[in-house]
């Protein structure tokens, strides 16, 4: 049991900088309570690139304490005058964000389909 929730809660990212200096963060882990302090160590708005995007295509937001934890980020890179991207976010996720919520980048063909747990939908 102890193993299943040290690896449920374990944030992972693969980064890589294109060619036109724009940072990219592939996240790949479920985004909830149990992980957002990792989530939140992935990034580093200060050092990070003028342009970062942060694609979800392998993450699922389980919880409000994720969308709590994306928002966080964004204000971040926000208060550092870097640009944030956001893509592969389900439609409930884009609903629920409040700060980051301008930033996802909406692809109806590409973005998952998933129901989060929260109170404000119910």
């Amino acid at each position: 049991l102890a193993f299943a929730w040290d690896t449920a809660k374990r944030m992972e990212a693969e980064t890589h900088i294109d060619e036109n200096g724009t940072k990219f963060y592939t996240l790949h882990g479920p985004l909830f309570f149990g992980s957002i302090h990792s989530f939140k160590q992935l990034f580093d708005a200060r050092n990070d690139p003028q342009d970062v995007v942060i694609d979800f295509a392998d993450t699922r937001v389980c919880d409000h304490s994720g969308l709590e934890a994306i928002d966080a980020v964004a204000e971040r890179y926000l208060n550092a005058g870097k640009t944030l991207h956001i893509k592969h976010l389900s439609p409930e996720c884009r609903e629920l964000l409040t700060k980051a919520g301008n930033l996802v980048e909406v692809n109806v063909i590409e973005d998952p389909k998933y129901h989060i747990a929260d109170d404000r939908l119910a």
